[in-house]
C-alpha cells in the first residue's frame, strides 16, 4: 500500500526513530525529615495511665481489717444480703 503526501500523525511517528533527547535539566530530590508528633490528648491519656497503673489493684487495708474481723468472729453477714446480691447479678446476666 502507498499512501501519498503528508500525513503528520504518521509521519511523525516514524520521522522520530533513533533520536533520543537528553533531559534539559535532572531535578533535585529534597528529601523531608519524617516527623511525629504525640497530640495533647494522647498525653493527657499516658500520664492518667500511668498513674492508674500506680494504684494497687487490692486495697490492702480493707483486706486486712476483715481478715481481722473473721478471726475475731466479729464479721457477719446476713443470709438476706447474699441471696439478694445473688439475685442481682443473676438479672444483670439476664439467666
Amino acid at each position: 500500500m502507498k499512501i501519498w503526501g503528508n500525513i503528520p500523525k504518521v509521519s511523525g511517528v516514524y520521522g522520530n526513530t533513533g533520536k533520543v533527547g537528553k533531559p534539559s535539566k535532572v531535578g533535585e530530590i529534597s528529601s523531608k525529615k519524617d516527623e511525629f508528633s504525640i497530640s495533647g490528648t494522647a498525653k493527657d491519656f499516658t500520664n492518667v495511665m500511668k498513674a492508674l497503673k500506680q494504684i494497687p489493684d487490692i486495697r490492702q487495708d480493707k483486706v486486712d481489717e476483715i481478715a481481722q474481723k473473721i478471726e475475731r468472729g466479729q464479721y457477719s453477714v446476713k443470709s438476706s444480703d447474699v441471696a439478694g446480691k445473688i439475685v442481682e447479678s443473676l438479672q444483670a446476666k439476664k439467666i
